[in-house]
């Protein structure tokens, strides 16, 4: 059976060849930092299970450490220069999109083919894992035909791997850190303790300021970790179902779904998004790293307040 460990190994592989390339690129002042660091996120991946939590715990540590202390920098892999990638452009034009939409697709339609087919009681592909399984081989698939298609050197992908995700940086693995986070805040018991300080401060039976409280929590939190999933448990378990749903009967469809739209708010205002909001500034070379997060205030407020006054409206009819 392929499960999601099988996963986990193929992208363990490819951070330990970013590693090991890193330490090879006599180039970058900082190498050794670099493979450090994708060699940690290497072994989290291929033996954390094996490490158990202390073990992944001072993993962790030894991650921050190493992003916080100013260890990891940007490379320069022997890849196509700028003038090479523009002649490839010119030369192909649209058709250079193609390995990347093999990905997508073969996600999509393996897994419709897979359920809807005799192929979804052979076993061959772990339960509720399917479409993950199938991204996997969509991009091993995509790979291949790039060598069959574009006849690359060998270590071209690794190379180019390792040049995008040297200019994301640490900020590539945040939005894990930041998912587990709010977990551990759940865990925690901060959700009771913001519910008891909503409930001191708001007049009981004050629907509209609960759910603005709960919709304003909602894009704080996101802000503050980054990820609106990790910010759901805590606001939820705080406001969400104790007072909108339990004490005002509000519709819960309504309330969890809008405020997940508020969270993705906060998404928009947050440099701790980096997926969302750095990621891109680095692949686009902006010079100012903010700058997605600043064209994205003017939408993001006053579509919280639309959240806000949907979650009033639409969950209390």
């Amino acid at each position: 059976m392929i499960t999601l460990h099988w996963l986990y190994l193929l992208a363990g592989a490819m951070f330990a060849g970013f590693a090991i390339l890193s330490a090879g690129d006599r180039s970058n002042a900082k190498r050794w930092g670099n493979a450090t660091f994708w060699g940690l996120m290497a072994l989290s991946l291929l033996a954390g299970d094996l490490i158990g939590d202390l073990g992944n715990g001072f993993l962790v540590l030894g991650l921050a450490g190493l992003a916080g202390f100013g260890f990891v920098g940007r490379g320069q892999p022997a890849t196509t220069s700028e003038a090479e990638r523009d002649a490839w452009s010119a030369r192909l034009g649209n058709k250079l999109f193609l390995p990347a939409l093999i990905i997508p697709a073969t996600a999509l339609f393996g897994t419709l083919l897979y359920n809807y087919s005799p192929l979804g009681t052979s076993g061959l592909i772990e339960a509720k894992r399917e479409t993950y399984v199938l991204l996997g081989l969509g991009v091993l698939l995509a790979i291949l035909i790039i060598f069959v298609w574009l006849r690359p050197p060998v270590l071209t992908p690794l190379q180019e791997g390792r040049r995008l995700i040297d200019s994301i940086g640490w900020a590539a693995v945040l939005p894990q850190m930041l998912a587990a986070l709010g977990v551990l805040f759940a865990a925690a018991g901060v959700g009771d303790i913001i519910g008891g300080l909503t409930r001191s401060v708001i007049p009981e039976g004050s629907i509209f300021l609960t759910a603005a409280v709960f919709g304003i929590g909602m894009a704080l939190f996101t802000m503050v970790m980054g990820n609106a999933f990790a910010a759901f448990p805590v606001m939820t378990a705080a406001i969400g179902v104790p007072l909108l749903i339990q004490d005002y009967g509000g519709d819960p469809a309504v309330v969890g779904a809008v405020g997940m739209l508020a969270g993705f708010c906060g998404t928009l205002m947050t440099p701790m998004a980096a997926n969302f909001n750095l990621v891109p500034a680095a692949l686009l070379e902006l010079k100012d790293q903010y700058g997605v997060v600043k064209a994205q205030v003017a939408t993001a407020l006053p579509l919280l307040v639309v959240n806000i006054l949907i979650i009033y409206l639409a969950a209390f009819r």
